[in-house]
């Protein structure tokens, strides 16, 4: 039993550490393809303009596009802000672009989550640029019209202000903003950016409208129609990308699989016609769904960007249609939560856009041994949830769970408990047969195996508490990166403010790491895990182990090996551990007092056992 228990710890000190190297890989998924979901985008306003004098010739790499002279020039800039119950949105007419998008339920600090994070410079996103990468974007002013006459529009100075929460009925509101083009004399086009947005949504359409009427016979500017760009960055604000506290990933998901796209001197190209194309950070997302993927190429960008640590852009690339007078196209945008509840509601249908099968959960991840555990991962939040109805704390909830872990497992401990004395009173046959047939391996497990048959024991009972409790762990890993209400949730506030992240007693200043570690902060919940495993490892040990010297080190080294794996783990998954220990230290403890009178009486038997086979020896006498 012993160097069974030797080889379950080996192991599970292997596999936690193997898991937390590897824990940002997740394996690619089938699933049906998205494209049968998409809908047209409803015609732009067309424009009537009297017939050309001469052929339509393509702009040339320098020549700008000129907008026409019209109301839009007397305009000033002018700000729509839209509020839902989710979302506060702020567009302008410099462009027709987005400026913010915040969102109502979620904190960053004292304000709500800003999902466009600007550096420098304002942030504009949604831009249009008529060309490729390299065209500038649009930054004349639109005309505004509000396409949704039954919902209340509020001006204030140059913002007007449209509200489709609950308390004000409207369900969905849409907003256009249109401006006139010349490319040359006599070839003028309209285009029009049209916004819908949904009350209960993070997500909105956006359909893109370049109109020639019969002026302009198709559009190509450098071998693109236009660029449709977001960026610089996704919220919320960060320090820094550090790969685990946050991240951005850069997926596409094509021919039903999702795909990590990796980025060479800070871009990439896809020209694979992908459903839907994301970034992702831990907790937030942006999702790009083109209704006809096929006429658009992709480009990721981490471009630096002034003011800010990190960006993240995605450009999305019209292909040129040289012989369409008319372009309409429409996009699904969300941008929200990157959790599993609210993105299923796409695969489902139960959405205000009416989309099903788009497989948005795929950007959470949940492929490879996340896929296996995902049955126990919902059964543990489950019960998180429930608790948290009855104490509206995560951290007491997370206790209360690793209380139902404890109770669901005591049988389990105490037949291992059991295993573990048995294996004890076999141990002088073993030892026996090891010696009797020293050399000859084969011999040794064939009656190895005849002894554990006669004597009705299994020798991997004693090990199998320890091995079902390792499932647990990486399912609570899990929980803590994928459950988005773990988010911000303080157990001790002042000290642990946030179960999803690490937590410090105190933060080095910026800039400073430990060496080799990493390490950007003293964090106390380690140093209690290690005190909390060692007082676990003197409770939980059985007599005669403490003389084994494998068992003797290995008491004292996993703690220290696990200290450092999960030094900069969760807090939540630490209390978790902390707790498993203090709970299954008491249940030890029961078991002992439960096992006192049945390992008494083995000491008797065994003791009984050796004076037979050893009778006591005649005294000497005494030499006069």
């Amino acid at each position: 039993m012993e160097r069974n228990t030797v080889l379950a710890i080996v192991l599970s000190v292997a596999v936690v550490i193997a898991f937390s190297v590897v824990q940002g890989v997740q394996a690619n998924r089938a699933r049906p393809d998205v494209r049968d979901f998409t809908e047209h985008a409803q015609p732009g306003i067309p424009v009537q303009l009297p017939p050309l004098a001469e052929p339509f010739v393509p702009a040339d790499a320098g020549q700008p596009l000129a907008p026409l002279a019209g109301d839009a020039e007397e305009l000033a800039e002018q700000r729509v802000r839209i509020i839902t119950d989710l979302l506060e949105v702020e567009l302008t007419n410099v462009g027709g672009d987005m400026v913010s998008w915040s969102l109502q339920r979620h904190r960053d600090g004292d304000g709500q989550v800003e999902m466009i994070l600007p550096g420098d410079n304002p942030a504009r996103a949604f831009s249009i640029a008529f060309g490729g990468l390299n065209a500038q974007p649009i930054s004349d002013l639109f005309q505004i019209n509000f396409a949704t006459p039954q919902v209340h529009v509020s001006t204030i100075g140059e913002t007007h202000t449209l509200n489709i929460s609950e308390e004000h009925g409207a369900d969905a509101v849409v907003i256009e903003f249109f401006r006139d083009f010349a490319i040359a004399a006599g070839q003028q086009f309209r285009l029009t950016k049209r916004y819908e947005f949904r009350r209960g949504e993070y997500m909105f359409s956006l359909s893109v409208s370049l109109d020639g009427g019969h002026l302009v016979p198709g559009f190509n500017f450098n071998g693109s129609a236009y660029t449709l760009s977001f960026g610089p960055q996704i919220g919320p604000r960060f320090a820094r990308l550090d790969g685990r506290q946050e991240f951005r990933q850069y997926l596409t998901f094509a021919n039903g699989r999702r795909r990590s796209e990796n980025l060479r001197n800070n871009m990439t190209i896809i020209d694979t016609s992908p459903a839907w194309a994301a970034i992702s950070g831990r907790y937030f997302a942006f999702i790009a769904i083109p209704a006809s993927p096929a006429n658009f190429e992709l480009n990721f960008s981490e471009a630096s960007e002034p003011g800010l640590p990190a960006a993240s852009r995605m450009n999305i690339i019209r292909r040129a249609a040289p012989n369409s007078p008319r372009i309409d196209d429409m996009f699904r945008f969300y941008l929200g939560p990157r959790s599993i509840d609210i993105l299923n509601i796409y695969n489902t249908g139960d959405n205000g856009f009416g989309l099903r099968n788009a497989q948005l959960t795929e950007v959470v991840g949940m492929g490879g041994l996340g896929a296996v555990l995902r049955p126990l991962e919902t059964v543990l939040k489950w019960l998180l949830r429930m608790f948290y109805r009855l104490i509206p704390n995560y951290g007491v909830a997370i206790i209360l769970v690793t209380l139902v872990v404890k109770i669901v497992f005591f049988p389990l401990t105490r037949k291992g408990s059991e295993a573990t004395l048995r294996m004890q009173s076999v141990a002088p046959k073993i030892k026996e047969i090891q010696e009797k047939h020293k050399g000859n391996p084969q011999k040794i497990n064939a009656e190895m195996a005849d002894l554990y048959k006669k004597e009705g024991y299994n020798p991997i009972s004693g090990c199998l508490p320890m091995l079902l409790q390792i499932p647990i762990f990486f399912a609570m890993f899990q929980l803590f990166n994928n459950h988005f209400d773990l988010r911000g949730a303080v157990f001790i506030p002042g000290w642990i403010s946030d179960l999803s992240v690490a937590e410090y007693v105190w933060e080095f200043p910026e800039g400073v790491r430990i060496p080799l570690l990493g390490w950007t902060a003293l964090r106390l919940l380690p140093f209690i895990y290690v005190g909390s495993q060692l007082i676990y490892g003197k409770v939980t040990q059985m007599p005669g182990q403490q003389s084994n010297p494998q068992m003797k080190m290995l008491m004292y080294i996993m703690p220290i090996v696990f200290f450092f794996v999960l030094y900069d783990m969760p807090s939540g998954l630490l209390i978790y551990w902390i707790f498993s220990n203090i709970f299954t230290m008491v249940q030890q403890l029961a078991i002992n007092k439960y096992l006192a009178p049945k390992r008494a009486a083995q000491l008797a038997a065994q003791k009984a056992a050796e004076a037979a086979v050893s009778p006591p020896q005649k005294p000497k006498k005494k030499r006069k």
